[in-house]
């Protein structure tokens, strides 16, 4: 389902929080906002994607490549607030990986005319999308490179520290409880390795980690778990 967008939606993203209101409500008038349900595909990899600028309102997404031999490797979980997409941008407007819905999420949608308008009136805000893509590139440069040189053990240990810092713990009785929830499936995709060796590796990481049913995951002992590495 398809919406149209006022100023509101436009202030939850970090890119334009220092733009005035004038500019804003001039750049609502083309952006769209489209719901999707969960498990739902936002765009395949491939697809022609249309010349907006992406970005995630609400709920979360999951962003996977599909090799030949039909192994998914999960490249990034999209947290509400995300720009993504970028070759709908800057590039050549293919869907260079599959974004799935993992949960019910919004996705806001402005066109690359306004944007490209709006970047002669304001050229730092052109800085700030440039500085968001760069560093998007470096992740998966780093991922790729871990994918291809580190142990696994350490590629795990690596992935879960990134993802408690990045969408944070609460502190629990004998940890740090991981906000979102990591299934064996999800995080084996994410860090190139099988469902029964991230089963077999979360088990050599025992005590200082503790995983139960779900992906519900404490981080006992930061210390412990380095030492892995």
């Amino acid at each position: 389902m398809t919406q149209h967008v006022d100023i509101t939606h436009l202030q939850t993203i970090s890119l334009f929080t220092q733009l005035n209101v004038s500019v804003l409500e001039q750049l609502a008038q083309h952006c769209r906002l489209r719901s999707y349900t969960s498990d739902q595909v936002v765009f395949y990899e491939g697809d022609e994607l249309p010349a907006c600028l992406h970005v995630l309102i609400s709920g979360r997404l999951r962003i996977a490549k599909i090799a030949a031999s039909g192994k998914e490797t999960i490249l990034r979980i999209l947290p509400a607030g995300e720009i993504f997409a970028a070759p709908a941008v800057f590039g050549n407007g293919k869907a260079p990986a599959t974004a799935t819905a993992i949960e019910s999420a919004s996705v806001l949608t402005l066109k690359k005319q306004a944007l490209l308008d709006e970047f002669s009136q304001t050229p730092e805000l052109a800085l700030q999308l440039l500085g968001v893509f760069n560093q998007r590139l470096q992740q998966l440069h780093n991922q790729v490179h871990g994918l291809v040189s580190e142990r696994a053990i350490v590629r795990l240990v690596h992935y879960l520290e990134y993802v408690a810092n990045h969408v944070g713990t609460d502190c629990v009785e004998g940890g740090e409880h991981i906000k979102e929830r990591l299934t064996y499936y999800q995080i084996a995709r994410s860090i190139g390795i099988t469902y029964e060796e991230c089963v077999r590796l979360f088990k050599q990481l025992q005590p200082a980690v503790r995983y139960r049913r779900g992906g519900d995951i404490v981080i006992t002992d930061r210390s412990l778990l380095k030492q892995q590495l």
